[in-house]
């Protein structure tokens, strides 16, 4: 029987490389877009993950950017990015959890952001739900390691992607971004769907993230 894996937001270009390489291992792979399945709907992500009868990966990828200065966002802004990023990854995890605990094995995966360490000014609320996402996904990792399920966070680095296309457009943006980066390059979608697809194989690790690019920060 195939491996079952179900990727929300799955019409951005990170989550159709994720497709594509998981397919090409023999995975059946679910993609929902926002519009067949909202993340921030309950009913929806209930019927859509509940209807699966078998999950083997679960990989939060849907977000949304409202990016401003927080003396100009609105409390919409806020929750709206915190609802898809944050509030999103605990419907979907919920969801799925249920039909991985019958089989004992399963894997949450989230999508998460360098933001979550390192908060970029005018994305107080971005930040937030990335950092939310490690905390969330460690505590996952600890309550249901026991059954046999794992959860992790990638950060996938600075992709060029329909969310990114107007920053890299600019060209002083673009050799900011890249100076930002020790080998002044930018990953691809591909790269992390490789990785994301090779971490699946490590069945022992859990409760981590991992950072894909060549920024450095400081230890705290």
């Amino acid at each position: 029987m195939k491996p079952v894996a179900l990727i929300t937001g799955g019409s951005g270009d990170l989550a159709q490389a994720i497709r594509a390489e998981l397919e090409s291992q023999g995975w059946l792979v679910h993609a929902p877009s926002r519009q067949e399945m909202d993340v921030t709907d309950q009913t929806q992500v209930q019927r859509v993950i509940g209807a699966l009868g078998q999950l083997d990966l679960l990989i939060h990828n849907a977000g949304i950017t409202r990016d401003t200065l927080l003396l100009k966002m609105s409390e919409a802004e806020f929750s709206d990015v915190l609802n898809v990023h944050l509030r999103g990854a605990f419907l979907c995890s919920q969801a799925a959890l249920k039909i991985m605990i019958k089989k004992r094995q399963g894997h949450l995966i989230q999508i998460g952001s360098y933001s979550a360490f390192c908060g970029s000014t005018g994305q107080a609320n971005y930040a937030a739900a990335k950092a939310g996402l490690i905390a969330l996904s460690q505590s996952l990792a600890a309550e249901y390691g026991p059954r046999g399920i794992r959860a992790n966070v990638i950060l996938p680095g600075f992709l060029e992607t329909k969310m990114t296309h107007g920053l890299l457009d600019d060209a002083n943006q673009r050799q900011r971004i890249l100076a930002s980066h020790s080998l002044g390059t930018l990953n691809t979608p591909q790269d992390t769907a490789r990785f994301i697809a090779f971490l699946h194989t490590m069945h022992s690790v859990s409760g981590q993230f991992f950072q894909l690019d060549s920024r450095i920060s400081r230890w705290t």
